[in-house]
This record gives structure tokens, sequence and C-alpha cells, in this order.
């Protein structure tokens, strides 16, 4: 079971490729420049309200212009700069078209819109696939990438075929065109790396990620806290909302008791179910009572639910969930509406007033866009929509609200994100929840959604943001043989760790484990990666240096073939 369900009531730039107009065939990536930093070769707009009209824009050098818009690439120091004039029209997405011939033989990696869903891989070319953000292409011996910069003014996303390379922008407004007005919009930002002497894929996709944050600058501390060791407890996966005040302490003590001595203080995170007054009469004297305990407090949040009690005109339309009306009962604001805004932002400062230091904002992409990262595909969100404010584009409205939150949370205070967008939150969270939901019930659900974010977005991790690929479940549902050895990849990673214990299965043994698993991610000194995930989506073999750890991650019965 995942948050979702339960909540719903169960429901390349690497061009392998010579510059145009030549195109000579290669094998492999050798010598091979990447060409998405010279003149695209086509330039398509796609304009009107709700539906498409496309236009082939005419070519001028580095500037193309037709139909009302006027789009420039500029390319200085290594970056390709992207911007759109587009006065009167109603603006849908841009396509950018680089020509050349690409070995069929290489593999390819994508990221994925918000969170990933147990679905990043390494995998042959397939001309429709759909790589959000940034790309990464092998040969068996280098790898290239090619992406955009992160806070970009659009949705991005690459293809790569025999054939070329394409970059697709989506500028709309909701499910609408944007209407910019008179205004001029750096849309993205072009970058490219090549394959270094002596790295591997992984380390080529680190300096990739360094290369789309070059203005990500991130903080050592929040105030007293230190953001090099984030670690702790959170209570979603037994309790799965029906927690209490008691529960949330004996977590705040079991983490005291196997807390390293003289390290960073950790953290107990209230999830989901704290808002019965019935249960929690006093959120604040709570955060009292776990600082008592030597133990730093922390809340879940979800800021854009509105009560049914709020003004219509502050909601987002139930329109944008598309064929999925049954989600529209789930009321959302408009953060583009000033009263609305403030609604939303209030839910943190309370969060902040009672004292929370920590605090982790869920449900943002799905509420504000109507989708899951998952059904995304090529479009976001649906057509036929939009927000109060029709001038900013969906990228432009996120990342403002993402700031806001920021600013509402204050400069001391630690932020995660789940369920937020990871190429326009970078540099404004702390942390950010880069996969879907693990479970504290079905073992396979972990292995899937688990190691597989843990493994395909650790690049990002101290570059864009400190990544957190979930919960480690200690649950009497789960095999402890299991739970130990998510623990200690988590651990091994330097990534955040905070565990979900179930009383009465906290027991001698497992202390041990999380003891020493909370001092190596508190020492600040493990930085273990995937060696084999180009051969597999739930990576056994994890290195650190020259030590191999292996681990196994299927039971008995092997993997199962159904959703988990």
């Amino acid at each position: 079971m995942n948050r979702r369900e339960l909540l719903q009531g169960g429901a390349a730039a690497v061009s392998a490729f010579l510059p145009a107009p030549q195109r000579a065939t290669t094998g492999n990536l050798s010598g091979i420049s990447i060409d998405v930093l010279r003149v695209p070769d086509l330039v398509r707009i796609f304009t009107g309200t709700t539906a498409d009209t496309t236009s082939v824009l005419q070519a001028r050098g580095g500037r193309w212009s037709g139909s009302g818009v006027d789009l420039t690439y500029n390319v200085e120091q290594g970056r390709g700069v992207l911007t759109l004039d587009a006065q009167g029209v109603r603006l849908r997405r841009v396509h950018l078209r680089w020509n050349g011939t690409i070995s069929e033989r290489l593999t390819v990696l994508g990221d994925a819109w918000e969170r990933s869903y147990g679905d990043l891989a390494w995998l042959p070319m397939q001309a429709e696939r759909v790589l959000p953000w940034y790309c990464l292409v092998q040969d068996g011996a280098e790898t290239h990438g090619f992406g955009v910069e992160t806070g970009a003014s659009a949705f991005a996303f690459w293809q790569v075929d025999t054939n070329g390379i394409s970059l697709w922008l989506d500028t709309r407004n909701g499910g609408n065109g944007v209407a910019l007005k008179a205004r001029s919009l750096v849309l993205a930002t072009v970058v490219t790396m090549q394959s270094l002497p002596g790295a591997n894929a992984h380390q080529t996709a680190q300096a990739l990620c360094r290369r789309m944050a070059p203005k990500v600058v991130l903080p050592k501390k929040r105030g007293k806290y230190s953001l090099g060791a984030l670690y702790g407890s959170n209570d979603w996966y037994y309790a799965y909302g029906k927690n209490s005040p008691e529960g949330i302490l004996r977590d705040a003590e079991v983490i005291r008791e196997v807390a390293p001595s003289g390290a960073a203080r950790p953290f107990t995170v209230i999830d989901d179910g704290y808002q019965d007054p019935k249960r929690f009469p006093g959120m604040q004297r709570l955060a009292e009572d776990i600082r008592r305990r030597e133990v730093n407090p922390g809340i879940w949040v979800r800021p854009l639910r509105a009560p049914s009690t709020a003004a219509s005109s502050w909601l987002l339309p139930g329109s944008r969930f598309g064929r999925h009306q049954e989600r529209a009962k789930e009321l959302a604001y408009d953060p583009t509406v000033p009263d609305a805004r403030r609604a939303a932002l209030d839910v943190v400062r309370e969060a902040g007033a009672w004292g929370y230091d920590l605090i982790k904002h869920d449900f943002t992409t799905y509420e504000l866009l109507g989708q899951w990262g998952n059904e995304m595909g090529p479009s976001p969100t649906v057509d036929g929509w939009s927000f109060h404010d029709e001038t900013k584009t969906n990228a432009e409205i996120i990342r403002e609200f993402y700031r806001d939150i920021r600013t509402a949370a204050g400069e001391d205070r630690i932020v995660i994100g789940c369920n937020t967008v990871g190429h326009l939150s970078a540099g404004l969270f702390d942390a950010q929840r880069t996969g879907d939901d693990v479970s504290g019930r079905t073992w396979e659900r972990t292995r899937r959604m688990g190691v597989n974010t843990l493994a395909f977005r650790l690049p990002q991790h101290g570059i864009f943001f400190a990544i957190d690929a979930d919960c480690i479940p200690i649950t009497k549902d789960i095999p402890w043989n299991l739970t130990e050895q998510w623990l200690r990849v988590v651990a091994a990673t330097g990534s955040v760790l905070l565990i979900s214990p179930e009383p009465g299965t906290v027991g001698p043994e497992q202390k041990r484990a999380i003891r020493e698993a909370f001092a190596q991610c508190a020492a600040q000194q493990t930085h273990s990666e995937p060696a084999d995930w180009q051969a597999s989506r739930t990576p056994t073999d994890w290195t650190s240096g020259s030590d191999h750890k292996r681990y196994d991650w299927l039971t008995e019965e092997g993997a199962s073939p159904f959703p988990a």
C-alpha cells in the first residue's frame, strides 16, 4: 500500500553524429562532438489555447521567427540559451531538432518528471521514449550526457533516435497555451557533458548534474542543524495515518537510544494523521516533548490541500484531472490567486510556529498538474484548463511556489520536498524524496521503488539537494534480513536515512544495526554507488572505492510479476 492508495480510499547530447550537413555513420562515441550546441536543423512551435496549431519557424542564423513568435539560441561558454518572445500568441510547445546519424547500439538513460516509479533504467534506444530534463548515452566504453539547467521556465524532455536528437519544451499554463504578452522569457539553458578520463557512467552522470546546476549552492547548515547528516524516524510505514502522540514519543526514545553520541541530533518526523485534534490536542506541546528527548522535531504537511469551506475562486479546476474525475473531490488551492497562495503558505508557517524545524511537504505536483509522474509521458498535464494567472508557464508557477515555501519555512528550517519536481526545486529544498513510496507491508514495493530511485538518482545527491530514497520500514510484515540490507545500502550512500519502527520490532539485533547505520550516516564519509546499474533496475553490486558490497533483494519466491 502507498500513500496515494490510502488517501484515495484504495484507489547529447551526445551525439554520435557529425555536424549537418554531413551525415557520417559512427559505430561508437569515441571522438564524437556533443553537437546540440549548434544551430538546430528544425524548430517547430505549437500554438493555440486548448489544441495545437503547428508552425515551422524560419531560421536566420541563431534566430527563428514566424506566427508571432521569435526564438533565439545563443551559445556561449559551452551553454546554449533559448530565449522566447511570443506577443499576442498562446504558445504551447517548442520542438528543436538536430539531425545526424546515431548508432543504434547505444543504451540510453533519462530522468523523471518528479519522483521516479521504479522505472528508471539504461535501455536500448527507443525513438519515442520521453527523457525528462536530461539524458545520458553509453556505448559500453564512454558515456555522454545532455540536459537543461535546473530552474528552467519550461518542462523539458529529450528524444534520441538513429536520425537525430530532439528537445521538447512544454510552455503551457495549466493545459492551455501560455499568454506571455510582452515578456521575453529564457525558456531553458542547454548543457552537455562528455565522458571524463577514467570516469565511469555514474561519475559522468554526477558531472552532468553539476553542470546543470551552476547556480545551486547547498548550505552546510540550516540554523543549528547540519545538512550533511539527515537521519532519524518517520511513523508512516507502520502507522499509515493512525499515529498518536504516544507512538511519536516512543519513536523519539528509540532514536535517541541508537543515535551516535557527539554527532548531530536525529529527527523524529510526524507524518499524516496528526490533524485529528482528538488524537493530537497540542502540536506545539508535542514538539517540545520530542525536543526534551534530545531529538529534533519534524512534520509532514500538504500545503495545497484546501478545505470544503474554501472559496471556489481560490481553487484549481477539477478539469485538470482529465478522465480521472473521481480525483476532483480533492480540492486544492490555485497558488496564482494571492489569497489562496497565502492560505497554502500559512500551513508551512503554522508548522514552524509550532516549533517543527524540519518540514516535509507533499502532493504539490499532483495537486497542481492533476497527474502522478508515471502518468505524464510527454505531457505533464492534460489539455483544456488554466491557472487563474495565465501569463506564466507551469514551470514558472511551480518554481515560484517552491521559492515561497522556502521563504515561509524560514532559512533556519530544513525543507524536504515529496512529489515535487527535482529540476525546479534544486537549490531551494534541502532534500528531495526522489522515488515513489516504499512499503511497510510488501517488500516487493521497497525493492522496486526504493532501490531503483537510490541507484538512478544518486548522481543528484549533494548537487541538487540531498536525496531521500524513502524510509526503512521496520515492521512485522517485512523479513529483517531484507530490511537490514535496505538500511545498510541507504546508510552507505550518505543520503537521507529515516527509519519507520513498528512497536515490538526493534530488539537488540535491530538496535545494533540501526546504531551502526546512523553512525555511518553521521560520519558523512560514505560514497557508495551502484556498480551494476547499467545491467539492472535494482542494482545488487555497490562500491565505495575498491570495496564491493553485494545485496540480495529477492525473496525465496523471486520477484512478483504483479503490480506492487
